[in-house]
């Protein structure tokens, strides 16, 4: 798989991640939105640790931020 993904993406994945893990286990978020939070947060997790994302292959978000220069 080829990196779709900058440096400043992978932090900001791993950051949000990290956060929503640790409200979890600090029994601020549960329920069904915990699960659901969690959920988001391996996602976001596991893109940022393979530097790939098959969403971001497709979203025109990426293409303005090259067009713009920030990524």
């Amino acid at each position: 798989m080829k990196s779709n993904l900058g440096f400043y993406t992978r932090i900001t994945r791993s950051g949000i991640g990290i956060a929503i893990l640790v409200l979890y286990l600090t029994d601020v978020i549960n329920g069904t939105l915990a699960m659901v939070l969690l959920g988001v947060a391996t996602m976001l997790l596991i893109t940022s640790a393979i530097s790939f994302c098959p969403a971001a292959a497709i979203c025109p978000i990426r293409r303005l931020l090259l067009l713009f220069g920030l990524e």
